[in-house]
């Protein structure tokens, strides 16, 4: 059954709120289990669809997961022989599946995934990806829907030059890479945190990875890898759903499990709003000091960069701000569709290309809206706690793939944000 959020305004968030591993790069680290012979065991998994929606493709791929959600362990039982075809209704659903083609190419020679849907923010292609393949031996084509990557006599290291630093890209290499003859050169490669995880839990399992999380990393191959147990980087991007909740709301909240280093960029916007970050024993916090936001311009860039995966959270805060912003979208052309969700609350903003302008009200009003991806539905969830009234946000199964928990988290800190059935009255 279809389920929405159910907000009531007039909340300002107080109190500590847990984070747990990244989304991002769980998934990954799921899909690089295939490179290893035996059971590797992942632990600070988040419990979220998508690490069940991986759980189940990596089991039609012939391996053996158990995922203990409360617990946040996977453990993946790899057998000598896997599969290599990753199925249309599974990465329809989950664009991260893609994460599976470096991983299958070195392991089996082989690779059929379908081409990914996903959130609805904008084009994302796998060209870099098929590129990348492409300069390690691999022939990648596209059939049927599918990219077909085949690599019959092994992979071979080369000096490659990413002509953007895609996230997925730079770990398709990667995962392609460890097994490969001789040395890969990367250049302009992705620098998250997510890329150095990636990194730590190859080097765990015997690869040899050098200059993860700079523009350059080096893969020397190695003929064979080991299952590893490995606890996943926190996630600063649920890290900084919080740390902008709090200033929309006016509250005040310490993120447990946050690493501040890791959100560089945006918590310096957390300053800019008025608030104060102080870094904890446990975390970082966030004190607004009851104090209404004073407005900040943004502009998302690749990592070390403010993240695009921010950027709604950013636009919810200034409709409430004081004064006016731009907000510039450099990654995603379609991100934007959060603001005429916004817009139906009361914010006022004009889209110009990929800018908009936001002038903040004092408070928005409740109305029914909809999530079009997980970044976007949670921000109009904060969004509805500044707004006169009720808010529904329809598509609760997108918010569901990205934070473990969401209402409950809310009502922890002192929100009330429940869970009904998407077709119950709006009141």
């Amino acid at each position: 059954m279809a389920e929405r959020f159910r907000v009531v305004g007039g909340a300002s968030l107080q109190g500590e709120v847990p984070v747990w591993g990244a989304k991002n790069s769980a998934l990954k680290l799921m899909a690089a289990a295939l490179l290893a012979v035996g059971r590797t065991r992942l632990t600070n998994v988040p419990a979220i669809l998508d690490v069940t929606i991986m759980a189940e493709l990596l089991r039609r791929l012939g391996c053996t997961v158990d995922y203990d959600a409360p617990t946040g362990v996977v453990e993946i039982d790899v057998p000598e022989q896997v599969g290599h075809r990753a199925d249309y209704d599974l990465v329809r659903a989950l664009r991260a599946s893609t994460a599976v083609l470096g991983p299958l190419v070195a392991r089996t020679g082989a690779a059929d995934v379908a081409i990914p849907g996903g959130d609805a923010i904008g084009s994302r292609g796998l060209d870099l990806h098929a590129a990348g393949l492409e300069a390690l031996g691999a022939s990648v084509h596209v059939t049927h829907g599918f990219l077909v990557a085949e690599a019959p006599r092994g992979l071979s290291g080369a000096e490659i030059h990413l002509e953007f630093p895609s996230v997925g890209a730079t770990e398709n290499v990667l995962t392609a890479s460890v097994l490969a003859r001789g040395t890969t050169r990367l250049e302009n490669a992705a620098r998250e945190p997510e890329i150095v995880d990636l990194a730590e839990m190859l080097n765990s399992m015997g690869a040899r990875v050098t200059g993860a999380g700079t523009s350059v990393v080096e893969i020397e191959g190695v003929e064979a890898l080991r299952p590893t147990e490995h606890a996943v980087v926190a996630d600063r991007i649920a890290a900084g759903t919080w740390a902008f909740a709090a200033v929309a709301t006016r509250g005040t909240v310490e993120v447990v499990g946050g690493v501040p280093e890791h959100l560089t960029a945006a918590l310096e916007l957390v300053r800019a709003s008025g608030a104060t970050v102080e870094p904890t024993a446990r975390g970082f916090r966030v004190d607004t000091g009851g104090r209404r936001a004073t407005a900040f311009d943004v502009a998302t860039l690749p990592y070390p960069g403010f993240p695009t995966d921010l950027q709604p959270f950013a636009l919810a805060a200034n409709a409430v701000a004081d004064g006016s912003a731009m907000i510039t979208e450099n990654l995603f052309e379609a991100r934007f569709r959060t603001v005429q969700e916004l817009n139906r609350l009361g914010a006022e903003t004009r889209i110009d290309g990929h800018h908009v302008m936001v002038h903040g009200v004092e408070r928005l009003s409740g109305a029914p809206v909809e999530a079009s991806d997980i970044r976007a539905g949670a921000a109009l969830v904060i969004a509805g706690l500044v707004a006169d009234g009720v808010t529904t946000v329809s598509g609760a199964q997108h918010i569901d793939r990205g934070y473990a928990g969401f209402a409950e988290a809310m009502q922890g800190l002192g929100a009330d944000v429940t869970r009904e059935p998407d077709d119950a009255p709006y009141l």
